[in-house]
């Protein structure tokens, strides 16, 4: 479970409706069905239009990587790439079979199985590199996905304002109601500035870091299997990786 964004929706939802609260707003004003449709119906209908429906799919699959992500450990993977040298260097790359059988990671699986084949050092790049750039353009449309409802969702929110307005002045005999009228159909811009700004484009941001960490792990990996498939020394190979670790 990732608690920064638990606590960043917490505090979020926690600040709106708390400060709401301490300015004698009620709660119950602020819970409006017909706004929510027109908001949620309106962002997620528009947003549907813009990606295919396989995409759509995916996008709503990959809310799930927000708050259960897979743990991405830069050093473990220097430490893996160093035993696979190790262990090349000593019985050659023929030795590394037995770790292309048990490999659970696919990109792993996949890049020693080439290497244990013995294909070219360039083709081994243009081929794990290929991997990557198909790995980020499928992560990518899940980001756009929520980048895009992001965008719809404040307009939406006016639109759903506009039309709570226009009920409002075709019942201007009734004084009494306006002040409620008018307070109603402005919750579905706040309803769409939320859904915006605490919802989804958090969501593509925190999506978008996701797909760089998961990218530089497999840069590390190409480039530490291209290093074992040159016979470099594993002691240069780890300096080399470590690089990429940095701040992570």
């Amino acid at each position: 479970m990732d608690l920064a964004t638990i606590i960043g929706l917490v505090m979020a939802f926690g600040a709106v409706f708390g400060g709401a609260a301490l300015e004698g707003v009620h709660m119950s004003a602020l819970i409006q069905p017909t706004a929510a449709i027109i908001v949620l119906g309106g962002t997620f209908g528009a947003t549907f239009v813009c990606f295919p429906l396989s995409a759509i799919i995916n996008a709503l699959k990959g809310v799930k990587v927000v708050f259960l992500p897979a743990k991405v450990d830069h050093e473990q993977v220097v430490k893996d790439i160093i035993n696979y040298a190790t262990k090349a260097r000593r019985n050659g790359l023929i030795s590394l079979e037995q770790e292309a059988q048990s490999a659970r990671d696919p990109f792993i699986k996949k890049g020693i199985s080439l290497v244990v084949d013995g294909i070219d050092p360039q083709k081994l790049r243009e081929t794990l590199e290929a991997d990557i750039m198909a790995y980020e353009d499928h992560t990518k449309h899940t980001i756009e996905f929520y980048e895009a409802a992001g965008g719809f969702s404040p307009t939406i929110g006016i639109i759903g304002a506009v039309l709570g307005l226009i009920h409002v002045m075709a019942n201007l005999s009734d004084t009494s109601k306006l002040g409620g009228g008018i307070a109603v159909a402005f919750v579905a811009t706040i309803y769409g500035l939320i859904v915006a700004n605490v919802i989804c484009l958090p969501i593509g941001t925190k999506l978008k870091i996701r797909m760089k960490e998961e990218m530089l792990r497999r840069i590390m990996i190409l480039e530490g299997l291209i290093a074992i498939q040159n016979g470099e020394n594993p002691h240069f190979i780890e300096q080399k990786l470590m690089a990429y670790v940095g701040g992570h």
